[in-house]
């Protein structure tokens, strides 16, 4: 679903107050009326949209949730709009109907543009399915009158379908190469691709898979809530992998190079002479992918264990010995 600027569609500040708004509806809408356009479905279908913003920021209470979601938007778009924007929080509740501007309402805008009587008569139809679905989830199907609860304009009651979720579990190596899981909506298989750089309680949306519409309405998405296993070597923090380094005595006292074991493969890590048991060695680029950005990587970080040798023959052990009794008489000092 795709997010509507609906100020800028009127071209209006969004600091415009009600006089401000009603203006610029009335000279769009002079402009692409039906009336004033015939058989021009490109002019019907731009009047279908700014009649939708006017429908959305005229009424005060409507303003208020866009601005709010409107702002929460932008702030996801500025931190890279990685992954899905959660569309769930703002969706209207089922059973939800927004009430539109009524025929009477029209009437008097228009009625200084020598418009007002098309919607007497009928003829302008951009209640007919003109509500998009970003304006039918936000706000619920706009409820239309015409006497007693019929429709005007040919416009429906209608709905959006109830959001469902699906729960998915993958293995780390998956969550670093992206993968998809096969997923049965009734009598229907689809294929759902999971990006790589996912994350326990990451929502991949598959749009329109949800429940079906009342009313002719959309149906509504269906998410895949992700669940990553644990991993025997690896922990996650964020976007970073950390593992334990086994390194004997001898390189840890001395110096030399280990092998470390990645999600992409082995690595090859020089350890400095009188490296500590505990000490981090970090590997840029060697962790999970960026699910915002996944031409990027966290960074790996080792550990560095230090293990002693399975066997050492009596004359090592009077070497460590010796070697042992010297430093006691230096006071334990290098």
């Amino acid at each position: 679903m795709d997010f509507k600027d609906y100020y800028a569609i009127l071209g209006v500040s969004p600091e415009a107050d009600a006089k401000e708004i009603k203006k610029a509806y009335q000279q769009l809408a002079k402009k692409y009326h039906p009336d004033a356009n015939p058989g021009n479905a490109q002019a019907e279908e731009k009047f279908k949209e700014v009649t939708e913003a006017y429908q959305a920021i005229s009424d005060p209470e409507k303003r208020q949730k866009y601005d709010e979601l409107r702002t929460s938007y932008r702030q996801w778009q500025q931190h890279g709009g990685g992954g899905n924007f959660d569309w769930g929080r703002w969706q209207a509740r089922p059973g939800t109907y927004t009430r539109t501007v009524s025929p009477e309402e029209l009437a008097e805008i228009f009625g200084d543009l020598g418009l007002g009587g098309a919607f007497g008569r009928g003829r302008s139809n951009f209640g007919g399915g003109g509500f998009s679905d970003f304006f039918s989830t936000i706000f619920g199907m706009g409820a239309t009158e015409q006497g007693s609860g019929g429709s005007w304009g040919g416009a429906r009651m209608a709905q959006a379908g109830e959001d469902r979720e699906v729960p998915a579990r993958i293995t780390l190596e998956e969550a670093y190469r992206g993968t998809s899981r096969i997923i049965d909506i009734g009598e229907k298989r689809i294929e759902a691709k999971i990006p790589k750089g996912v994350r326990t309680g990451s929502k991949v949306r598959l749009a329109g898979q949800g429940g079906p519409g009342l009313g002719g309405g959309p149906r509504g998405d269906l998410y895949l809530v992700i669940t990553v296993e644990p991993h025997v070597q690896f922990e996650r923090e964020g976007d970073d992998l950390y593992t334990d380094l086994n390194v004997d005595f001898y390189t840890a006292v001395l110096g030399g190079q280990a092998a470390v074991q990645t999600l992409n493969g082995e690595v090859v890590l020089k350890i400095p002479p009188l490296s500590q048991a505990g000490q981090k060695f970090r590997l840029k680029g060697k962790g999970m992918p960026r699910l915002e950005n996944p031409r990027t990587e966290g960074d790996l970080y080792a550990r560095l264990r230090i293990t002693l040798p399975e066997a050492l023959t009596q004359q090592e052990i009077n070497t460590l010995r010796e070697l042992a009794t010297k430093r006691e008489k230096r006071g334990g000092k290098n």
